[in-house]
């Protein structure tokens, strides 16, 4: 069997993670790593270094026409993933596609045919869908263990300092040259959150999820475009609410909780640690074991009956949530009293006081800040995706 070639675009920044990735198995002979492309020197990685011989390009484009990969991992900022993806499916190439992995419907739709039309597939790198614990948790759901699922949220608080809106142009932004790229908490860091929220209401419904109503609020403790800071509530047309409480300004760390409530009891997934609690458990345990979405990739090319975990099709109802972001207003800048400062110097970070504690209390009973009264919050912005444009 031919070994697959792979290039990576983006090789540096997060495109170093991938690099992580791909060095092991190109060592053991799984793929061979026949290009990285970045308009930048390419960073030195420790725990993978570039293979000897690997060509380095600054232009996709003339890295697909000279080196023509089978496969291409796209990790570049979130405005330019589809004229890549494109570019790379019509040279031939499957592709592996960062979330998000496109910021608006017509835009998935647009990719969607181009697969269609060339033949070829795309993940999406929502690598929590392959966990064990998710799987676990949504084969709960479906066998009736939590009763009739009533409310699905997630809260995660994670601090971002300066130097993360500093690291390139695009950071922070809602619109880099007349593109969206919606560089905010829900869209962006914590669109796995949002993403796993969608994967158990799929188990729910058994079967796609369709948004029917987006409320959201939005709120900055920053001078940036987008949020960091959310509450986001999405009633589906057949399922229960899905609420997202998360921020990047929070006072203590909360990994990222997915917390299922049903008639018959609670579920918690913490999604980036693989710890699951279920009901009739004392304490929530881990259950070991991911599925990597490259390595899942090459498999369903090697036998196409073998699914793909993330397919383009899949985060559907993601896009359509951005989509629907993309009309909200600008978030609401929140300021004085009500945010400290901690370190100094590009690690500074901004807390917003008691966002935890309302993050939790929205994710806990399904509701707004705005609807339980927190004196900064404001009303929701809401839209109907039912109506017709």
């Amino acid at each position: 069997m031919t070994v697959p070639r792979v290039a990576l675009v983006g090789a540096n920044g997060h495109g170093r993670w991938h690099r992580r990735v791909l060095g092991p198995l190109h060592g053991a002979g799984r793929v061979r790593l026949v290009a990285l492309v970045d308009t930048r020197p390419i960073e030195p990685e420790p725990a993978a270094p570039v293979p000897a011989g690997v060509p380095v390009f600054t232009d996709h484009r003339m890295m697909l026409a000279e080196v023509a990969p089978d496969v291409v991992v796209i990790c570049t900022p979130p405005h330019t993933h589809l004229p890549i993806a494109r570019d790379a499916v019509a040279a031939g190439a499957d592709v592996l596609l960062e979330k998000p992995p496109v910021l608006c419907t017509a835009e998935h739709e647009e990719l969607a045919a181009a697969l269609a039309a060339t033949g070829r597939v795309a993940q999406v790198g929502f690598q929590a869908l392959g966990s064990v614990a998710l799987t676990t948790l949504t084969d709960a759901v479906r066998a009736g263990r939590l009763g009739t699922v009533t409310g699905i949220a997630t809260v995660a608080a994670w601090q971002r300092p300066d130097a993360y809106y500093a690291r390139a142009p695009w950071a922070g932004r809602r619109q880099v040259d007349g593109r969206p790229v919606l560089d905010g908490a829900l869209a962006n860091p914590l669109a796995h959150a949002v993403m796993q929220c969608l994967a158990v209401a799929e188990a729910v419904g058994d079967g796609p999820v369709r948004p029917a109503t987006v409320e959201v609020e939005r709120y900055r403790v920053r001078p940036i475009e987008v949020d960091d800071t959310a509450v986001l509530r999405v009633r589906t047309s057949d399922g229960p609410p899905i609420v997202a409480a998360v921020t990047l300004a929070g006072e203590d760390f909360v990994p990222g909780e997915v917390i299922v409530t049903g008639s018959a009891g609670r579920a918690v997934l913490e999604y980036p640690t693989d710890r699951l609690l279920l009901p009739g458990q004392a304490t929530a345990r881990e259950v070991p074991g991911r599925c990597g979405l490259l390595e899942n990739l090459l498999a369903h090319r090697a036998d196409p009956r073998l699914p793909l975990i993330a397919p383009l099709a899949r985060s559907a109802p993601f896009t359509a949530v951005l989509t629907a972001l993309q009309a909200a207003p600008e978030p609401t800048l929140l300021g004085g009293a009500l945010v400290d400062a901690a370190g100094t110097g590009p690690r500074r970070v901004l807390r917003l006081r008691g966002v935890n504690g309302e993050l939790r209390r929205a994710a806990a009973y399904g509701a707004l800040p705005s609807e339980f009264g927190v004196p900064w919050a404001v009303a929701p912005w809401r839209i109907d995706l039912t109506e017709p444009e």
